[in-house]
């Protein structure tokens, strides 16, 4: 064989190899928990990939939610400073800041640079590397909050038996420096026709839904938000403004969000959000939360 013959022979070798290589599993990074207090789950690469800018705004000005807000926040510090307290199911109203209430409660939490909590995203079309996620975790000195939001399983999804295992259902449990909350619009985490025909159609209509059903059983805390109350819609905006110094008589601003919210069918914390990025926008103000 000639060395033409050879060179092109390498050639393809070292192709078909480097194909090879990239059609394989993505190797595993190590991550680096002390990069910062935030981090979204990367399944694929087996990585807790660091938020430097997390999105969120401060505790004060989340409005309408006060009691849920308080229990919530005191689980979250009893957890912190390393005492028992309940994984979180946190249901109801879409745009009426559930998210917004974790991440915030969060951020107000980790102030105190005594307390190491780290919060930790978890997609919900990530649910089946759980086990995964834990094994990291379990591992570290520090304790973490794994929060999945607007989490819920269609019919025949089987991935709620990776978060009910996780959850306290397994053998080994959940870890003790983790705590799981997850939002959701639905209480049950799975549309209540769906719930209906497995009864009507089983012979134990009980024992049918019962599995799927007592996943919501395993999250300790269900706090429920509601739709808000005028008074509540407006009592956000006008934590808005003063937070950000915005322009504008309040009986001028009131008038002009109730006209927002009736455009957008209804009130909500995101409604009021996004009726102050308009006025923000209209005024010229940058949002620095």
């Amino acid at each position: 064989m000639g060395k033409k013959s050879t060179d092109a022979l390498i050639a393809e070798v070292r192709r078909l190899a480097d194909a090879l290589e990239r059609m394989g599993p993505t190797p595993a990074r190590e991550s680096d928990l002390d990069a910062a207090d935030c981090f979204v789950w990367k399944p694929e690469a087996r990585y807790l990939a660091p938020v430097g800018k997390p999105s969120r705004v401060t505790l004060s000005l989340i409005h309408g939610v006060d009691h849920v807000r308080d229990i919530l926040y005191d689980n979250t510090l009893r957890f912190a400073e390393g005492f028992p307290a309940n994984n979180a199911l946190l249901w109801g109203a879409r745009g009426m800041g559930k998210s917004s209430l974790v991440k915030a409660i969060h951020a107000e939490i980790v102030t105190n640079p005594a307390i190491k909590l780290k919060l930790v995203e978890l997609y919900r079309e990530d649910i089946g590397s759980l086990g995964d996620l834990l094994d990291i975790l379990k591992a570290s000195p520090y304790r973490f909050l794994l929060f999945t939001d607007d989490l819920s399983f269609d019919h025949d999804d089987a991935a709620y038996k990776s978060l009910k295992a996780a959850l306290d259902g397994g053998v080994e449990g959940r870890p003790d420096n983790v705590l799981l909350y997850a939002t959701s619009n639905r209480r049950h985490l799975m549309p209540r026709d769906m719930i209906e025909n497995e009864r009507s159609t089983a012979i134990n209509p009980s024992e049918a839904t019962e599995e799927k059903v007592s996943l919501s059983d395993r999250f300790g805390l269900w706090l429920g938000f509601h739709k808000c109350s005028q008074d509540d819609y407006l009592a956000m905006i006008d934590g808005y403004a003063a937070h950000f110094k915005l322009d504008g008589d309040a009986d001028e601003l009131h008038a002009e969000a109730l006209t927002w919210a009736t455009t957008r069918g209804g009130r909500s914390g995101r409604v009021a959000w996004q009726f102050v990025q308009d006025i923000a926008g209209r005024q010229r103000k940058h949002l620095s939360l």
